[in-house]
């Protein structure tokens, strides 16, 4: 089924726009939407917001303890606070740090969260997602660099998942007892919270991917019984792709853009050694 849409470009804003980048985030926080960090011949550090009331551009003075620049970071936000969670600092250099922002007087804090109780904290990873749903901060995938050497890479593919909740000013890690097959691991998927209104239920959906090749699956995490859940769908399914993004807007998922495989199976397989792959600027609705 194809549902119609239509694009409108914003053709008057007013205030100096970003500069190009990549590998940045950007979540909204009543009608502002905080873009921060990404690359662009070396790591950027500027924090850019846009105001969807006014059209209006602006860089706002931040202050406190400020992090340096970083990219394919983990960017979330509960509508009071913003937090960064992972990313690339430098190349080969992947960061595990947790940093809070204040959207009302923008000011940056460094959080030093607490350990779970019987593992490890998450590692140093970049192109992860990290995901705001009942209460908590979720962290899922992404890709970790296992080399001593950061002039060196030695990848690591991860689809460990981790919950952040923060009580006040402490904050804690924990990582959920999983129940049933997982997803394969990954990095440059994206994740998106809902809750149904029929089941009422809070979920995570994990879509697409990179692990070697462009990954298609769709995934569903129900956090009140932690077990994943592979979505067999129906339909038309958009190719399997990377780097997207994805947005809930009422009961339907929103897919737009990525990379995906230059040459693609009409029988929707995974192409397992890609030779050649594109940029490309579709849109997808799912059904949830």
């Amino acid at each position: 089924m194809t549902t119609k849409v239509q694009w409108k470009r914003l053709e008057t804003t007013s205030g100096a726009n970003p500069k190009p980048r990549h590998g940045h985030r950007a979540v909204a926080v009543k009608d502002l939407i905080i873009i921060f960090g990404g690359g662009n011949e070396g790591i950027v550090e500027d924090l850019n917001v846009f105001n969807c009331t006014t059209n209006q551009w602006f860089q706002p003075v931040v202050k406190g303890e400020i992090p340096t620049g970083c990219a394919a970071f983990g960017f979330a936000t509960d509508g009071i606070r913003i937090l960064v969670f992972g990313g690339m600092i430098e190349y080969g250099k992947y960061s595990a740090d947790l940093w809070e922002l204040n959207p009302l007087t923008w000011t940056w804090k460094k959080i030093k969260p607490k350990p779970p109780r019987t593992s490890p904290s998450p590692c140093a990873r970049l192109g992860h997602t990290f995901t705001y749903a009942d209460g908590k901060y979720y962290v899922f995938g992404g890709l970790a660099n296992d080399s001593k050497d950061p002039k060196q890479n030695l990848p690591r593919y991860l689809n460990d998942l981790y919950a952040l909740e923060g009580k006040g000013n402490s904050f804690s890690w924990e990582q959920p007892i999983l129940r049933g097959a997982q997803p394969m691991e990954r990095e440059s998927h994206s994740c998106v919270a809902y809750r149904g209104q029929t089941e009422n239920r809070p979920k995570l959906l994990i879509y697409g991917g990179m692990n070697g090749h462009r990954l298609g699956d769709l995934w569903s995490f129900h956090i009140d019984f932690p077990q994943w859940t592979q979505i067999t769908s129906s339909g038309l399914a958009p190719q399997p792709r990377s780097l997207h993004s994805a947005v809930v807007i009422g009961h339907r998922m929103l897919v737009f853009g990525g990379w995906v495989p230059l040459i693609f199976s009409d029988k929707n397989e995974q192409i397992t050694h890609e030779k050649e792959w594109k940029c490309t600027n579709t849109l997808a609705s799912f059904n949830l």
